[in-house]
């Protein structure tokens, strides 16, 4: 054995005598290494250590289900990939395809076969193909499975390993303390062939939790992941993992068990061949989000959750002073660590990231404007039994129609001004199809499907969007020429490395504004962003901006004149003034 294999076995050692204490921990870690590299294959002979090199600022990533685009005849995937060929290439490297395994609810989440494809979107070739072309994002649904799948028959019929496999417990004990994002009961009667059980269901009655205490579930996740790997995945999208461990009388999330768990998800993949990240999805307030960092040692890439909700509130306000209140505090990624931006999602906007962020009347007005778009409101329950709101469903470009002043003429450059923002933002920008689209909201789909989350989950046909495309005037066309010209102009900026330097700017309260220098401290960029309908003016003086310089908007195209008086923004104008325009010229013959 390398001696650096002996490095990662020690270390697997000391995360399992953590997560399981009672188990041998030599044996669980050949296990281990026996499901992640099974077939003679082996792990590199060093770890991959923390850099800013698994990114640039060429990443962006678009969000999508693999039926978003729809004809009746072809399989979806295909349609997909040609959507991505036609509108996509140099635009985003990146694409996300939201579960695509067989399921029997909740969009894909509860997961009936995670070693097949769902027939109904194409098969493992078409997934491969795609991920031939752009950076692969999939699907890991650690906390739970379907319960019409196998295991979860399995477990009914009492068959091993899968009797194991699912968490249960006492009716009777007290579960008030458990943090959920739902309001259906957590824990459901199920028959089995060994009498009644009552089996944890942190998000509905389809979707049983798997219980991690028994090493066989996370030796069997690890199989799947090593498949996907195989498959082309190279961003594993930790979906629910906050709530993988339970322990009856605490919150059951976030627990110490949890951390560790992640931990040894990115001990393996650090030792693979191929380049894997791993991007934590946990819809909760900033200080827990964030400790999915760890130290360098568990996610590289976190979901910037408060993002949607400030962006949404500056932009119905006018006001960008909480948006800047908060960016100003949000530390730096660490070294190997990145934010991942965005605005909207196949879920919703969700407002428990806002607590804290977001004063409770504030937080209210934001709420009934997007309402008065067309927004509904989807609920979780508190540990008191009260009801709080737990996220905003709509289409984020219906929800940019109103502001707390009402309608108005601005609704276009209003909605592009909020997807600029995350491509100005250190970080990785992600954008979910339907704002590319410009979609509406789809209110037949929420009474057809009795879901408010359906709201924003609409499925185009193929031929209806691509005759919209072509129509110039029409809003899908529209909002895909600006984000793709601007993000074509981010992905030559240094500046915008997802680790560049950032620093957020004061300024009149209707602006939004951060300073970024490139890792190499060759290029500045300003990025500023009018979140107002009336025109603001700013001094280069108050930016700091060196005179000797010479300042152009990569945006517009203008000359700015650094020893001027004011820098004018129209309504919702967003500039990117830069000293250069591109890479080091020793970078650009590299």
């Amino acid at each position: 054995m390398h001696q650096e294999h002996k490095l990662l076995n020690a270390r697997l050692r000391e995360l399992l005598s953590r997560i399981y204490p009672n188990e041998s921990a030599p044996d669980l870690a050949r296990a281990i290494i026996a499901a992640f590299w099974p077939e003679g294959t082996v792990p590199r002979k060093r770890a991959r250590t923390p850099s800013n090199r698994l990114w640039s600022e060429k990443d962006a990533f678009l969000i999508t289900y693999g039926d978003t685009i729809i004809d009746g005849a072809h399989k979806p995937l295909d349609l997909l990939e040609d959507f991505l060929s036609r509108y996509m290439g140099g635009v985003v490297d990146g694409v996300h395809i939201l579960p695509f395994f067989p399921f029997s609810s909740d969009d894909g989440f509860a997961v009936t076969d995670y070693r097949a494809v769902n027939p109904q979107l194409g098969e493992w070739s078409d997934i491969s193909r795609i991920a031939s072309n752009f950076h692969l994002v999939s699907d890991l649904v650690l906390n739970h499975v379907s319960s019409q799948g196998n295991w979860f028959n399995q477990y009914r019929q009492g068959k091993a390993p899968y009797d194991k496999f699912f968490y249960e417990a006492d009716p009777d004990q007290d579960l008030s303390a458990v943090v959920r994002p739902r309001t259906t009961p957590l824990l459901q009667k199920i028959e089995t062939r060994g009498g009644d059980r009552h089996v944890w269901c942190t998000f509905s009655h389809d979707q049983i939790d798997l219980d991690f205490s028994n090493p066989e579930v996370l030796l069997e996740m690890l199989r799947i992941i090593r498949m996907h790997i195989e498959k082309g995945v190279r961003t594993l999208r930790l979906d629910a993992v906050a709530f993988i461990w339970k322990e009856p009388g605490t919150s059951c999330i976030h627990l110490p068990q949890t951390h560790a768990i992640v931990q040894l998800i990115r001990l393996l993949v650090d030792y693979t061949f191929e380049t894997v990240v791993l991007l934590t999805e946990t819809n909760v307030p900033r200080s827990e989000n964030l400790s999915y960092f760890g130290n360098r040692n568990e996610a590289h890439a976190v979901y910037n959750f408060p993002l949607p909700p400030l962006i949404l509130h500056a932009m119905q306000s006018g006001s960008a002073e909480y948006l800047n209140r908060w960016q100003a505090t949000m530390p730096p990624a660490q070294l190997g660590c990145a934010y991942l931006n965005f605005t909207a999602s196949h879920d919703g906007i969700g407002m428990r990231p806002a607590e804290g962020v977001l004063p409770s009347d504030e937080k209210n007005r934001m709420i009934e404007t997007a309402q008065q778009a067309g927004a509904l409101v989807s609920m979780r329950t508190m540990p008191d039994g009260t009801e709080a709101a737990y996220e905003l469903n709509c289409s984020l470009f219906d929800a940019m129609r109103t502001t707390f002043k009402g309608e108005d003429d601005h609704h276009f450059d209003r909605f592009i001004c909020s997807q600029t923002i995350p491509m100005s933002l250190e970080g990785i920008p992600a954008f979910y199809v339907h704002s590319f689209l410009a979609t509406p909201s789809d209110n037949e789909a929420v009474e057809r499907r009795g879901m408010n989350r359906a709201i924003n989950r609409h499925r185009w046909h193929y031929p209806d969007l691509l005759e919209r495309m072509e129509d110039e005037g029409s809003d899908q066309a529209r909002v895909m020429k600006a984000l793709s010209g601007r993000l074509r102009i981010r992905a030559r900026q240094p500046g915008f490395h997802p680790n560049a330097t950032q620093f957020t700017l004061r300024l009149d309260p209707r602006l939004f504004g951060v300073w970024r220098q490139s890792l190499d401290r060759y290029q500045s960029i300003f990025a500023i962003h009018n979140v107002s309908d009336e025109t603001v003016t700013v001094s280069p003086h108050e930016l700091n901006m060196i005179e000797d310089d010479n300042w152009r908007d990569l945006l517009s195209g203008e000359e700015i004149d650094a020893s001027a008086d004011t820098i004018i923004f129209a309504p919702y104008q967003c500039r990117w003034i830069t000293n250069r325009d591109g890479p080091a010229p020793a970078d650009r013959a590299s």
